[in-house]
C-alpha cells in the first residue's frame, strides 16, 4: 500500500535551543557561586567548579564575572539588592516614628539573621585576614550600602520633627548592633538557630521603644 501524505502540512524545524540573556545566566553563576562558596569555602572555591555548577562553560562565567572577589562580592550584592526596595523610603515617609523605626528594623533583621546571611558573614570573617579583598567587598555591598539606606531614613524622621539626633550614622550603627548582634553572634556561633521572622519582629518593636524612649527612669517601654 501506497503511504499518502499531505505536502501542504507544515514541517517542524529543529530550530536552534533558547538562548539565556545574560542577566539569567548571571543570576545561575551567582546562586551557583553561593553554594560553592558556602560548601568549600573562598579559597577552595574555583571559577571552574561554580560554572560547572551553573551549567555555563568558564569563558561565559570570566566574560560575565571574571574574577573570584567580583564573584563574592556579586553573590552578597544579590542578596542585598532585596534590601534596598523593601525598605521604601516614601511609605515610612507616611508612619509615626515608632511604626517607621519599627518596619525598617523588621526588614533589616529580616535580611541579616537570615541563614544564607549568617552563612555568608561567617564565612567572610574567617577568611578575611588571607584574603582581605571580601572583607572590603562585604563591607562596602553589604553593611556600609545598607547602612546608607537606614541613615537616610531617620534623617528623613529628622526632618519631619520626629526625632532628633546629633549623628545619624552612630545613631543607626546603635540601632543595628542592638537589633541583630547577639541573635546574629549566636547563630554564628553554633549555640542557637536563626531567629524565626515572629521573633524578628518582636525584636524589632522593642529595640524601636528603647530607641524612641530612652532608658530613663520613667521612660521605660510600655
Amino acid at each position: 500500500m501506497v503511504e499518502i501524505h499531505d505536502v501542504d502540512a507544515p514541517r517542524r524545524g529543529r530550530g536552534r535551543p533558547q538562548v539565556r540573556s545574560d542577566e539569567e545566566t548571571r543570576a545561575l553563576v551567582i546562586e551557583a557561586a553561593r553554594q560553592e562558596f558556602q560548601a568549600d569555602g573562598y579559597e577552595a572555591t574555583s571559577m571552574a567548579a561554580v560554572a560547572e555548577r551553573a551549567g555555563v562553560s568558564t569563558k561565559t562565567l570570566y566574560r560575565l564575572i571574571p574574577t573570584k572577589a567580583e564573584l563574592l562580592a556579586s553573590v552578597v550584592s544579590d542578596r542585598i539588592a532585596e534590601f534596598v526596595p523593601e525598605v521604601d523610603l516614601t511609605a515610612l515617609d507616611s508612619m509615626d516614628a515608632a511604626t517607621a523605626l519599627e518596619r525598617m528594623l523588621i526588614v533589616f533583621g529580616a535580611l541579616a539573621l537570615d541563614p544564607q546571611v549568617i552563612a555568608m558573614t561567617r564565612l567572610v570573617i574567617g577568611e578575611c585576614r588571607t584574603f582581605p579583598e571580601i572583607g572590603e567587598a562585604f563591607y562596602e555591598k553589604a553593611i556600609q550600602r545598607t547602612s546608607k539606606v537606614m541613615e537616610e531614613a531617620l534623617r528623613r524622621l529628622c526632618a519631619r520633627g520626629l526625632v532628633a539626633v546629633d549623628d545619624s550614622g552612630e545613631a543607626v550603627s546603635m540601632l543595628r548592633g542592638m537589633m541583630i548582634m547577639e541573635p546574629q553572634r549566636a547563630a554564628m556561633l553554633g549555640q542557637r538557630d536563626p531567629p524565626e521572622p515572629s521573633e524578628v519582629a518582636k525584636r524589632a518593636k522593642r529595640c524601636a521603644q528603647i530607641f524612641l524612649n530612652g532608658c530613663a527612669v520613667g521612660n521605660e517601654p510600655s
